[in-house]
């Protein structure tokens, strides 16, 4: 029996849950991250789970346990507390390539953390997320 992740697209209102976000600095961040991402991809944003504003979506079959599946975001970011989260942008070859030009970021398991935009290129940025948006669905193990 296949397994579904936890986080799923909602119906939730992804601007109020932008111009909620706090402090001050992430709600102006988180802003303009959605319109570069809405920019670049021509997607409308989708709130997966409470936090994550995604862009498209892809199914997925983990590495880890083939009997793990479902659909997840190409692309996304949320606006944390401590930092901007941003999904997607390194998990294809070419975007793992070209993170080390994105400026001041650290990693996660599956996102790339910046704490204020003001630390990254926006170009750089742009090109990361137009990478993730190639994405494809995975093949089927």
């Amino acid at each position: 029996m296949a397994t579904t992740p936890k986080t799923q697209a909602t119906d939730a209102d992804v601007s109020a849950f932008l111009n909620a976000a706090t402090p001050a600095k992430r709600r102006e961040d988180g802003l303009a991250l959605a319109d570069i991402f809405r920019e670049v991809t021509g997607a409308e944003p989708v709130l997966w789970g409470p936090s994550m504003v995604g862009y498209g979506s892809y199914q997925y079959v983990s590495p880890a346990n083939p009997r793990t599946r479902g659909d997840w975001p190409k692309t996304g970011f949320s606006p944390r507390k401590a930092q901007l989260s941003i999904y997607g942008i390194k998990d294809l070859p070419a975007g793992a390539a070209l993170l080390p030009k994105l400026g001041t970021y650290s990693e996660g398991a599956g996102c790339v953390y910046v704490r204020k935009l003001e630390d990254i290129d926006l170009d750089v940025l742009r090109e990361l997320i137009a990478i993730a948006w190639t994405r494809q669905d995975d093949p089927a193990a």
